[in-house]
């Protein structure tokens, strides 16, 4: 006879996917990773094929076998309107890994993994940005966190495009000078604006590698430029506009509430960055308590699944302290 698990929790990034199979007293009974989560690149199956293999993986690692789990909790990457958490959630139970499966938009784990309950605020500036928000009654604020044409601004990408703007405008001479216009080809070992255009234009330096500029442009803020520093400016601008509306939509603005940062961009503590959304929270939502999250995103896909469960705190409890 095998074990009884409570949660399946899945964490899908792009890139990764971190899954931990979590007994009924909290223990972590096993985890396991696997492969990035894309279904808008190879569909909603093949992407759901991915998870299984880290999910199989994960069930086999756990010792025993495993005869039930009681709910899959999968925060997941690409799932940024409920319709698309609807159909992966579908995707998930038509593969019957749990007895109920729930999927949330990737966000709701790092918010998750940062307060003790499910209440407050996280804003994750990663490759993109978005803001989710819980308070314990089940309402949630959120944004559709698709790119520019839902309104978003921010994330390694969009700060490296925007930052090669001024940057060719300044070589040019259609804009301000920026030593922007040096560090940032200088980053591939080009010296000129125009040969990063061409490298990337032609493919002889990836698209993607472009989010390699963001630590340049904040490094060439910290020396003092002003037309980097204004764009460090503008994304803590964008943080705490974020964060702000969402505590508003949830009644919290007034409280002490918490705001977790989460994300390559946030987590990398550039001090100016710092310093400007606390200056700005301090104005806008001065009861915000910030926390820049440092735990595993599973974590907090797991301590949803617990929060579905019903599991008492000190199952909470057990878990969290195995990742702390």
């Amino acid at each position: 006879m095998g074990v009884n698990a409570s949660v399946l929790a899945i964490d899908a990034g792009n890139s990764k996917t971190d899954v931990a199979l979590i007994g009924e007293n909290g223990t972590v009974l096993s985890a396991a990773r696997g492969g990035g989560f894309q279904p808008p690149v190879v569909g909603i199956e093949a992407a759901v094929d991915v998870l299984g293999a880290a999910v199989g993986r994960a069930l086999e690692l756990s010792g025993e076998p495993v005869d039930s789990v009681a709910h899959v909790s999968a925060c997941l990457a690409n799932a940024d309107l409920p319709v698309e958490e609807e159909q992966l959630a579908a995707a998930l139970r038509a593969r019957g890994w749990g007895v109920t499966a729930e999927v949330r938009n990737d966000t709701f784990a790092i918010l998750r993994a940062g307060v003790d309950e499910p209440r407050g605020v996280a804003v994750v500036c990663g490759a993109g940005i978005n803001c989710v928000g819980m308070v314990p009654d089940g309402r949630t604020a959120r944004f559709p966190a698709i790119g520019r044409i839902s309104g978003d601004w921010g994330g390694g990408s969009g700060l490296a495009e925007e930052a090669m703007w001024f940057a060719s405008r300044a070589e040019d001479g259609r804009g301000e000078p920026t030593e922007l216009a040096r560090a940032l080809p200088g980053h591939f070992g080009l010296d000129s604006m125009y040969a990063l255009i061409e490298a990337l234009h032609l493919g002889r330096v990836e698209f993607e590698r472009r989010h390699e500029l963001a630590p340049v442009l904040f490094a060439t803020a910290a020396a003092g430029d002003p037309v980097a520093g204004a764009l460090v400016d503008r994304l803590a601008e964008e943080v705490v506009t974020m964060a702000s509306v969402a505590l508003t939509r949830l009644g919290l603005l007034d409280e002490e509430a918490p705001v977790v940062l989460g994300g390559g961009v946030l987590a990398a503590r550039h001090p100016q960055l710092d310093d400007r959304i606390a200056e700005l929270l301090a104005v806008r939502a001065p009861k915000a308590v910030v926390r820049v999250v440092t735990e595993p995103p599973v974590l907090g896909a797991a301590l949803l699944g617990l929060d579905h469960t019903g599991a008492a705190a000190g199952v909470h409890e057990r878990l969290r302290a195995q990742y702390g």
